[in-house]
């Protein structure tokens, strides 16, 4: 983060907590599924997700990630990357 700017920084984070939760939430949703379609074979009984529901589970998931990442992508933005540098 040497010579990036507050904005670069702040954008980083941001996008970087966007991924994460854009990962999570589609591994989430794989794993949805999956459970979903073992307990249709045990218990026999139909199950559908709807495409637009997963799609709308993981917008949810990066917006949780991308709110919730503001305060902390703030607070690195807002340091001086020596000293943040000097207690690593």
């Amino acid at each position: 983060a040497v010579g990036a700017t507050r904005r670069e920084i702040l954008w980083q984070f941001l996008v970087e907590a966007a991924t994460l939760t854009l990962m999570g939430g589609v591994i989430g949703i794989v794993f949805g599924l999956a459970a979903g379609e073992v307990l249709k074979s045990l218990l026999r009984f139909s199950t559908t997700v709807p495409l637009w529901s997963a799609a709308v589970a993981t917008l949810v998931s990066i917006l949780v990630g991308v709110v919730f990442g503001i305060v902390p992508a703030n607070r690195a933005a807002g340091l001086d990357p020596v000293e943040a540098l000097r207690y690593e």
